[in-house]
């Protein structure tokens, strides 16, 4: 086994080993699919299956409210205090008493046990569509009939199509490529400062006690410097594909614990034009159907972006970027005896990365032109390019931003073996860039 080999072993293992790498690694997946399925499980425990008793006054909107798949309105004709006492009995989940006279767009509503945020709203939202539109009809004296002809052709409906050079139309969700590819370059923003901070803290570390002294006296810097690097990479890399496994895992297992909130879909046909004279229940028994699909299809379908292109690019950039980060990180650490000299010399290396991600978060677009610069330059093309890639990308700008950031971490391996050959000997003397810049130069 080589001298390299041995190193990187060795920092591989001594990681690997942590209680704090177990614990992220376990913690993490399940912090992601509590993220996403918690909120889907809250949403089908709070939107449930309501019936609202019905008292107007007025009886103008007797007959005139939609059933939907968790809403059903029945009039009864009992007085106040008789659908009070139902309520309390559990026959149904609320009582709507729409007020008498002037106040016919006023409504109580009242319950026993606590209903859905949302159904307030809900109701809300109909009877305004009823009000609405009886003034339209009363004001212009329109045919009723005619009425609800004119708005069942006057809706409207728009799809996002990305059109290429050659002229083809592809169906594109422009808000959730933007999100994705927002996550997707903060994911890697942490995990390259993260893992670049590591080796740095462990290069001070080893030269304040000394360990350094003993280890170059078998090895060369510069075999030493990537056995940490790479030994650290290996750790990141191993983390992350563990971490994808278990996602995907509790996302699986979810599936089949918890079918009725990942599988079952509800499909509601509804009649565009509805009888506003006959009682509402416009839901057949044929209007619901119920769909068993795979978790991982339904992503695949709902998303528009090329799936295993994001996942190559998002590895790629992270290792090259991580790698990148991590040489100059280990340089710059081993010519400082502290954190707080080091911080010192990283925050210029850092800026790249910090500025990328504030550009970001400003909420510019993906084609605009600072960011297609960002995304070629290789300082910040990891945060960048990711977050170009789910909005399409040409292939020269993914390709020469490709080439530039590994021919730019060639560079700064040779860069930071010049610093760390000299720095991780030197002692007592706070560096600066001039001094670097001297030191590279020696031959």
């Amino acid at each position: 086994m080589s001298k390299v080999s041995v190193i990187i072993a060795r920092e591989y293992l001594a990681r690997v080993k942590k209680k704090s790498f177990i614990f992220t690694t376990l913690f993490f997946p399940i912090m992601m699919a509590a993220l996403i399925l918690l909120p889907l499980y809250i949403a089908n425990k709070a939107d449930k299956n309501c019936t609202i008793y019905v008292l107007d006054d007025n009886d103008y909107f007797i007959n005139k409210f939609h059933n939907t798949s968790k809403l059903t309105f029945v009039y009864p004709g009992d007085e106040l205090n008789v659908l009070q006492k139902k309520c309390i009995n559990g026959e149904c989940d609320a009582v709507l008493h729409i007020l008498s006279g002037s106040q016919s767009n006023q409504a109580n509503l009242y319950y026993y046990e606590e209903p859905p945020m949302s159904l307030k709203g809900k109701i809300t939202e109909q009877m305004d569509q009823i009000l609405f539109d009886r003034s339209i009809v009363d004001t212009f004296h329109i045919d009723l009939q005619k009425f609800k002809v004119i708005k069942e052709v006057s809706r409207s409906s728009i799809a996002t199509l990305q059109i290429d050079k050659n002229g083809q139309a592809e169906k594109h969700t422009v808000e959730i490529n933007r999100i994705v590819g927002m996550i997707c370059g903060m994911l890697i923003y942490i995990f390259v400062f993260l893992y670049s901070s590591i080796i740095m803290r462990s290069t001070i570390e080893e030269k304040t006690n000394r360990i350094a002294e003993i280890i170059v006296s078998s090895v060369k810097p510069f075999q030493f410097m990537m056995g940490k690097i790479i030994g650290v990479s290996l750790v990141g890399i191993t983390q992350f594909v563990l971490q994808i496994i278990f996602v995907l895992v509790l996302l699986t297992g979810a599936q089949f614990v918890v079918p009725q909130l990942i599988n079952e879909k509800q499909v509601t046909e509804m009649s565009a034009v509805t009888n506003m004279n006959t009682n509402s229940e416009l839901i057949s028994e044929d209007a619901t159907i119920n769909t068993q699909d795979d978790i991982f299809g339904d992503i695949s379908s709902f998303y528009t972006f090329p799936f295993k292109t994001i996942l190559f690019s998002f590895f790629f950039y992270f290792l090259f970027g991580y790698l990148m980060y991590a040489s100059l990180y280990a340089g710059l650490g081993s010519a400082t005896d502290n954190e707080t000299d080091s911080n010192q010399l990283i925050m210029p290396v850092s800026l790249p990365l910090i500025i990328t991600f504030i550009v970001i978060m400003m909420g510019l677009g993906p084609e605009h032109t600072v960011i297609r610069w960002l995304s070629i330059i290789p300082f910040t093309s990891p945060i960048a390019m990711l977050y170009r890639l789910p909005s399409g990308v040409p292939v020269w700008e993914f390709t020469l931003s490709i080439v530039l950031l590994v021919a730019t971490f060639i560079g700064c391996v040779w860069f930071s073996a010049k610093i760390y050959r000299i720095g991780l000997l030197s002692y007592g003397k706070k560096v600066t860039w001039a001094e670097l810049i001297r030191w590279v130069r020696i031959r």
